[in-house]
């Protein structure tokens, strides 16, 4: 067995410009590790059969839920639970690291103009 790579979260950020496009910069036990840009609003969503991890790499993200709203700094996390309605939004640029199951659409069980059918590894 080889030694595994580093992977270094800001390289590969640098790589892309997009929004609400993740990029998947890892794979481990059946999931993703993903990397996105953000700006804006994302469309309400939910995922039926996984939780849905989110940790700020660099700006501030707000996450609306049906009954309140949970702010996010760089440095902090959330796990949204599996079957919970969710809308992520930020006004200024921020960078996400999100851990979902492999192959997981990036909108759940509810298909929008944002769904990314095939997410890109880099």
């Amino acid at each position: 067995m080889s030694t595994p790579a580093t992977i270094n979260l800001s390289n590969k950020l640098s790589q892309f410009s997009d929004y609400w496009n993740p990029r998947i910069a890892a794979k481990y036990n059946g999931n993703e590790v993903r990397l996105v840009k953000l700006k804006g609003d994302f469309t309400w969503h939910s995922h039926a059969e996984t939780d849905e991890l989110f940790l700020v790499l660099e700006g501030a993200l707000d996450i609306e839920f049906r009954d309140g709203v949970r702010h996010l700094d760089r440095g902090e996390m959330i796990v949204v639970p599996k079957d919970v309605e969710h809308r992520p939004f930020c006004e200024e640029e921020c960078h996400v690291m999100i851990m979902d199951r492999e192959g997981e659409s990036n909108t759940g069980v509810n298909p929008s103009t944002r769904t990314r059918d095939t997410l890109e590894a880099i």
